[in-house]
């Protein structure tokens, strides 16, 4: 043979070779009817109906259309809210006619809880591949065709928030929800919905898009919005107004609104991001959520579960079979260590204040009352922030949003009795020390160039540290930080809580005494010993530090949520002696009951008080006048006392003398009561 036709003959060869493997398998081609079954319900976990109904059969698309079929799966899946589908165990049995059936166990989650059962599916060969015979049985084992699944649900009751003498301070009540029914509206209804806005502060746009919703009808009522129950005057103004109707409904309510909103806080309605972060936890686009606050804080207790059944019901409606059901579990109810009364006195005391009170039992450590001024209606989320609320409530200068207690703020001469504790500590000075007299101005040396500590007021006597408490001696506290040195004190400030956020249950800020953790100069250290420089402090914190005066030396743990018989717990055990303690203490009794003392205006007569004042300046240059802070932190300080009790409280623009000793009065009201 010559060349070509050997040629020939081998290309013969290998298309008959390769035609010959090409109908092996095509010809040798088996179907898998678990892997139908497994892209079956792929699709059915991604919610992907129609790519569904092209796996049926032919017989099984002339008993249901693509339509229906699609609204059938999606209601009821959406319905019960299953997610979560998965099949496993598949086992496969050859039947008759080339049928199949596969037999797997399917589970997913739902409104009801988990749901698990085995089911089996038939399969029938259709042009040599597998289609699927279709029923409602696919979606339950015992459900037919004509009849349906209904769910039926039982929201929870979110739990109660109470004072520590059972007092309600967050919980269910009534509150009036304004409507319309349309039918019953004038004629010139545009009038009346303009009024209705304006009144309800409002847009008419909102109002006429409830109107219009596909629901409503003339016999309708037409819910618009929620006021408070006792706001008579508006509620009477509206029922002038033809078509009106006012109705009780529950809600979330706050009867101490204005006087605990920074620590109780407020829900609403979950938003969007808030869902899609929650979404695991059972939470729907109508759920209630704690935005702010301890309503935030204790969410996962108060909220509870609610409870769903979900049920087959005949083509007559009746009740025929229980899917899965999930009891409901209302929320859990939190006491708090809160003294409702001396809250309300508190608040009343500095509600026009820019400011922040905090009043612990310094022995066990229970929080009594604790709020930041000025402050706002929580009720006011629950009946509808309107627009120009929100506008004014957001915008105003004196921050009635801003959670005073929670931040930090420079301290002034309220920080001296801590530099005085941790020189006594770590033996920088002794109580009797005469640091020398330095008149109303100092500076260390003339390396300090134009830069001067100054004081207010010139005393007769040692200044030690009695006399530097008792006449707030800004230049003694100076000079003993510069003796405790830099890495002394930032070690010392550490160790009893700066730079760490205090365990409490809403979240605080930490205190500082410099930026960057670092003193940048000399004369920055020595700021810091009368509680100016870069030094911030919590009032929480500042009140834990404090009550080491009172508990020899220990430092109380704060807390809220009350507890019966707890022991108290320290938050910094041991943070100074018992000798550095009741050294403090006693200088700080001085500071109120000696005559000369900055606090002596806090005297009550028969009470022994031991406390100190501080006013920190804000301004960013030596040599100019700024806003000043105004502190007086006061504890009882008998030991047999019943009434145990410390105050930190701090406000924001006391800048002149008269001021100041109002400030300083009022918190005597406080340990009056």
């Amino acid at each position: 043979m010559n060349k070509i036709k050997i040629l020939t003959v081998f290309i013969i060869a290998a298309i008959v070779i390769a035609v010959s493997i090409i109908g092996f398998k095509i010809f040798s081609h088996k179907p898998d009817p678990e892997s139908k079954v497994t892209e079956y319900f792929t699709y059915l976990a991604n919610g992907e109906y129609e790519s569904m109904y092209k796996l049926l059969g032919s017989s099984s698309k002339q008993n249901i259309s693509q339509e229906d079929f699609i609204t059938r799966n999606k209601n009821i899946y959406t319905g019960i809210e299953a997610t979560n589908i998965t099949i496993n165990n598949l086992e496969k049995e050859d039947l008759e006619k080339g049928k199949a059936k596969v037999k797997y166990d399917m589970s997913m989650d739902t409104i009801a809880g988990k749901i698990s059962f085995p089911n089996e599916i038939i399969l029938d060969i259709e042009e040599k591949e597998y289609s699927i015979e279709w029923s409602s049985k696919l979606i339950f084992p015992n459900l037919g065709d004509d009849e349906k699944i209904k769910v039926s649900s039982i929201s929870a009751k979110r739990g109660n928030i109470y004072d520590r003498n059972n007092v309600l301070l967050a919980g269910e009540g009534t509150v009036s929800s304004v409507g319309l029914v349309p039918g019953k509206m004038n004629e010139n209804k545009e009038e009346d919905i303009k009024k209705i806005a304006e009144l309800l502060e409002m847009s008419e746009e909102k109002i006429n898009s409830l109107l219009t919703a596909s629901y409503v009808k003339d016999d309708t009522f037409v819910a618009i919005t929620n006021v408070s129950k006792n706001n008579y005057e508006l509620k009477e103004k509206l029922l002038q107004i033809k078509g009106i109707m006012i109705t009780d409904a529950k809600a979330r309510v706050y009867d101490y609104g204005e006087q605990l909103a920074h620590l109780i806080g407020y829900v609403q309605t979950i938003s969007a991001q808030e869902l899609e972060e929650y979404s695991s936890k059972g939470y729907t686009s109508n759920s209630i959520i704690g935005k702010a606050g301890l309503e935030k804080v204790f969410e996962d207790r108060l909220r509870g579960k609610n409870g769903a059944e979900i049920y087959i019901t005949d083509s007559q409606g009746n009740k025929k079979e229980t899917v899965a059901q999930q009891k409901v579990e209302n929320g859990e109810d939190i006491k708090l260590t809160l003294d409702v009364e001396l809250q309300k006195y508190v608040y009343e005391q500095f509600k026009n204040d820019q400011g922040c009170a905090v009043l612990i039992n310094p022995k066990t450590g229970e929080v009594l009352a604790i709020c930041s001024t000025p402050s706002y209606d929580t009720n006011d989320y629950i009946l509808g922030m309107t627009s120009s609320k929100w506008k004014n409530l957001s915008e105003r200068a004196d921050k009635p949003l801003y959670n005073r207690y929670q931040a930090t703020f420079a301290p002034g001469s309220s920080f001296k009795p801590i530099i005085g504790a941790i020189a006594l500590e770590k033996g920088i000075i002794t109580a009797n020390d005469d640091l020398g007299k330095s008149g109303t101005k100092w500076q260390k040396d003339s390396s300090w160039g134009t830069y001067y500590i100054t004081t207010l007021t010139s005393y007769a006597g040692k200044a030690n540290l009695q006399n530097a408490l008792i006449y707030s001696d800004n230049i003694f506290f100076a000079k003993t930080a510069l003796k405790i040195g830099a890495k002394t004190l930032a070690s010392e400030l550490n160790r009893i809580g700066f730079n760490k956020s205090i365990n409490f249950e809403q979240a605080m800020s930490a205190s500082q005494y410099a930026n960057n953790n670092t003193f940048e100069s000399e004369t920055g250290l020595a700021d810091t010993g009368y509680g100016q420089g870069q030094v911030l402090v919590n009032p929480v914190h500042i009140a834990s530090i404090y009550s080491a005066f009172v508990n020899q030396g220990n430092m109380i743990k704060p807390y809220i949520e009350y507890q019966a018989n707890k022991t108290p717990e320290y938050y910094i055990e041991g943070a100074f002696s018992q000798d550095t303690a009741n050294t403090i203490k006693e200088d700080l009794i001085q500071v109120v009951e000696n005559p000369d003392g900055t606090a002596h205006s806090a005297k009550i007569d028969g009470v022994k008080i031991a406390g100190k004042t501080g006013t920190a300046e804000l301004k960013t240059s030596k040599d100019e006048n700024g806003a000043e802070i105004g502190w007086f932190n006061c504890f009882i300080a008998d030991e047999n006392s019943s009434n145990q009790a410390l105050l930190i409280s701090m406000v924001d623009g006391v800048e002149n003398k008269v001021e100041v000793i109002t400030f300083y009065q009022r918190q005597k009201q406080y340990l009056r009561k």
